[in-house]
């Protein structure tokens, strides 16, 4: 992004502080970002993705950086291709408007997934090439019968599981934070998200829930994710 475009042009006194504003302002934007709940994502025109937010990324068991670089048709799936070309079109031509897509993708536990996309061709100024900005809306799992005690397994990726476990042994957020590789603002995202997914509340009753529905593995000390060694 060019923060100099529509500024002062000049290097005067106003044109910098004009450009440490612009400089402040991005960094909240990019601070809300990586705290909103709702998945969000910016790609270039054809589709490779520039930015995602952690919600966005969670999906995948992933970090936001590690889908930087990836088209988005490398993570979702549209139910009808041809939803596709009046985007490329508005690309083309300029046009702002919102664009629904139906998408399904597999997580990285293997739950297949349902919902939709509002893609939005977005840019600093009306002449400008627009980039896309995508908004996933979750509609759920894709069930395919449960096999066992009539418990269902939620769905949890494998971080959400390693903060999990680490919960159960009565870790710390911090501690949390550093075996899996995030902040603590992370880690309390996602047990925010978790809290919200399960309809419950604190720690206690997420690792209670984790614990009855496989999550971890009950017979294994210290708390270790179920299925692994």
């Amino acid at each position: 992004m060019d923060l100099q475009a529509s500024g002062p042009p000049d290097d005067s006194p106003a044109a910098r502080a004009w450009r440490q504003q612009a400089i402040t302002w991005r960094n909240r934007v990019m601070l809300l970002l990586d705290h909103l709940s709702l998945p969000i994502a910016f790609c270039d025109s054809d589709g490779v993705i520039l930015l995602a937010n952690p919600a966005m990324a969670a999906e995948w068991g992933m970090l936001s950086g590690q889908m930087q670089g990836r088209n988005a048709l490398d993570f979702f799936h549209p139910r009808t291709p041809d939803r596709l070309h009046p985007i490329a079109e508005a690309v083309r031509l300029r046009r702002r408007s919102r664009y629904p897509v139906e998408v399904t993708w597999t997580t990285a536990d293997g739950t297949e997934r349902y919902g939709e996309i509002d893609v939005d061709p977005v840019s600093d100024t009306p002449g400008a090439t627009p980039v896309l900005m995508l908004l996933l809306r979750i509609g759920g799992d894709h069930t395919h019968g449960n096999a066992g005690d009539g418990v269902e397994r939620p769905h949890v990726n494998e971080v959400e599981a390693r903060i999990l476990a680490g919960a159960a042994a009565g870790d710390t957020t911090a501690r949390i934070a550093k075996a899996v590789g995030l902040t603590v603002d992370g880690v309390n995202y996602h047990l925010t998200q978790l809290s919200q997914r399960w309809g419950v509340r604190g720690k206690a009753s997420l690792v209670a829930r984790a614990y009855v529905t496989g999550v971890l593995d009950p017979k294994a000390w210290p708390p270790t994710v179920a299925g692994t060694e």
